[in-house]
């Protein structure tokens, strides 16, 4: 019986775009383009004739743009749309945004020199597989739509009165975390939404953060998270010194590891020696804080495709660490974190909207989202 083919609908105003982008995904016998539309407009339109199972859609366009077509879409219940975008700030703004909309996942634009056109065809043809099954889809926008819906109950009531400065945690094993190292991958942008702007602004130690991104994107990602949060947020530079309440974005291109010298922790940015799939990866940054802080080492691992993490996080383990994993309902994609438990790394499974509660708990910090 032969599997069942999974149709797209490509939206791109450049012929040229929409031709290579068709290319990319009908090289696979079990998808097949069902249309090609030019504007936001045609998009929005095309998806309710043709119902697809997958939309790509450009992020910049004449008229209704990516964002726009984007966002009806979604609220009229559509398939799940990949953007598509350019290598730019306003491309990634928008990407981003389009994300918290519920788009499912992005590619950029494979028309740049800086791309390589093999992995954008690879994680393409990946993704459409994955969010053109019906189960992935209707998981991907039950957590969007219960996302929003937590946002708009947290904005209702008045803010609390602030809550008192946190008493430093203790020294010992219990509390005595000195670094918190998250990855993640699809799905990401929006978990860590829903995770630093809700750490208060006493956290007391250090965050580093590996989000699987194309180069352009994680320094707007970085910016967008800080204007959210009360902790600061950073795209990491090499040399950074490691302080109490600043997450550290790893830029992409660049492997982040630790360093310690003189009583400080330094951010030590290098190539990929290894040519690992993804630059950053999870792996050589969990890695590198389990050597550094030992059994001070917390980890989380996030949404993500693949099993990026669970080698670095066995070093973090090996050296006394602890290890929270997302749970498979509120994942996107329940794979990195899959990965991980089935390789008996993780200490502790907990949903989205707990692991900022579970991270103040853990190193004892009060917790008080706003």
């Amino acid at each position: 019986m032969n599997a069942r083919v999974i149709t797209v609908v490509v939206t791109d105003d450049s012929a040229f775009m929409r031709r290579a982008i068709q290319k990319m995904l009908e090289k696979e016998p079990e998808i097949r383009v069902v249309g090609t539309a030019a504007s936001g407009e045609e998009g929005i339109a095309m998806v309710e004739r043709l119902r697809p199972d997958v939309v790509t859609m450009d992020v910049e366009m004449p008229g209704i743009g990516g964002l726009e077509a984007a966002r009806a879409i979604v609220e009229r219940r559509g398939p799940p749309i990949i953007m598509v975008s350019a290598l730019t700030r306003d491309g990634a703004e928008t990407t981003l945004r389009a994300l918290e909309l519920g788009a499912v996942d992005f590619i950029p634009k494979p028309d740049s020199a800086l791309i390589d056109i093999v992995n954008v065809q690879r994680e393409l043809v990946e993704k459409v597989k994955h969010f053109g099954s019906r189960g992935a889809y209707l998981r991907a926008m039950r957590e969007t739509l219960r996302i929003q819906r937590g946002a708009l109950a947290e904005a209702r009531p008045p803010a609390p009165p602030p809550p008192p400065p946190p008493r430093p945690p203790s020294t010992a094993r219990a509390g005595g975390f000195a670094c918190v190292a998250i990855g993640t991958s699809t799905g990401g942008p929006v978990a860590l939404s829903q995770i630093l702007p809700k750490l208060p602004a006493g956290f007391p130690i250090p965050i580093v953060v590996v989000q699987h991104m194309p180069p352009g994107f994680t320094r707007p990602l970085a910016d967008r998270l800080d204007s959210m949060s009360r902790i600061d947020v950073v795209e990491g530079a090499d040399g950074m010194q490691l302080v109490p309440g600043t997450a550290i974005i790893a830029p992409a291109g660049k492997q982040l590891r630790l360093v310690r010298s003189r009583g400080t922790v330094r951010v030590a940015l290098g190539d990929d020696a290894q040519r690992s799939l993804h630059v950053p990866s999870v792996d050589a940054m969990t890695a590198s804080v389990g050597e550094t802080f030992g059994s001070g080492a917390l980890g989380v691992i996030l949404t993500g495709m693949g099993h990026d993490g669970v080698q670095g996080l066995r070093v973090l383990k090996e050296r006394g660490g602890y290890v929270l994993g997302q749970d498979e309902a509120s994942s996107v994609v329940y794979g990195m974190p899959r990965a991980a438990a089935v390789a008996g790394l993780v200490d502790r499974v907990v949903a989205l909207d707990a692991v900022s509660r579970t991270l103040c708990e853990l190193t004892g910090t009060v917790y008080a989202p706003v």
